[in-house]
């Protein structure tokens, strides 16, 4: 359903999911639990499911996953309701700007090439988010932020400590610092940006931090403050939605 504008409208509430047939609750549930695959291991499924309330819950696959482990996917109507007029989410604040309208407004408003470094820290090893933001081949259409001539991009990769991060954060003056996590066991990407925010406050002044910008298909947006950070950027994320969100908040804190 849209609007006269065009723009997609949400549908009243409350709404249910939607398998088969419009408002018939069908959800497809999908987890492992610790047991070698077999009838039993089926059972206790279902029963996880049911207790999640789903009833009835018919398993749909199960695949052994290794020694003493099955992955289940499992299928089933619910009888919980959505109601969309309390969902809370984080939305964009500032407008989205094309390279060349981003570069137009560094220049014209810091007068200066602003520095963005970025990498993964800890142990974690995956840089494709990190490089789909800051290398020039970009993601999904977009160029990269090494593609903005307004900007200078230092890439650290992968398995960066925090103090290297701060050190050459310090060494380039830089204005941002980019961190992506994927590595999420144990909870490793909260405590890896709780400990690098804490560095960063205890290694500058308030007013000379640079903004610590966190992103990872785990985080949850809403958690900014709670992590110590200006901003979290989840799934799908875009070079352009974080050159932008930068040009946003550093041209508001230089007219400050």
């Amino acid at each position: 359903m849209t609007s006269e504008t065009g723009a997609e409208r949400l549908p009243e509430s409350p709404i249910r999911p939607y398998g088969d047939t419009t408002g018939d609750g069908m959800v497809q549930l999908s987890f492992t639990l610790p047991i070698p695959h077999s009838k039993v291991a089926e059972g206790a499924a279902a029963q996880l499911a049911n207790k999640m309330g789903m009833d009835p819950a018919l398993v749909v696959h199960a695949r052994p996953m290794g020694p003493g482990f099955t992955f289940f996917v499992v299928y089933g109507p619910v009888s919980h309701l959505v109601d969309t007029s309390k969902v809370e989410v984080v939305e964009r604040d500032y407008p989205l700007l094309t390279p060349k309208e981003a570069n137009a407004a560094i220049k014209s408003s810091l007068r200066r090439r602003v520095v963005v470094v970025g990498g993964c820290i800890g142990t974690d090893a995956h840089t494709v988010g990190i490089d789909a933001i800051l290398n020039i081949k970009g993601f999904a259409g977009e160029k990269g932020l090494e593609y903005y001539r307004e900007l200078k991009v230092v890439n650290l990769g992968a398995q960066v400590s925090v103090p290297q991060l701060v050190e050459r954060a310090r060494a380039e003056h830089a204005d941002a610092v980019l961190v992506s996590q994927v590595v999420t066991q144990r909870d490793a990407h909260l405590l890896n940006t709780r400990e690098m925010s804490a560095a960063f406050r205890e290694s500058y002044p308030s007013d000379k931090r640079p903004l610590l910008i966190v992103g990872g298909p785990r985080f949850d947006e809403s958690m900014a403050e709670a992590l110590g950070v200006d901003r979290i950027f989840g799934r799908g994320t875009t070079p352009g939605e974080v050159a932008s969100f930068l040009v946003h908040r550093l041209t508001e804190r230089k007219a400050s």
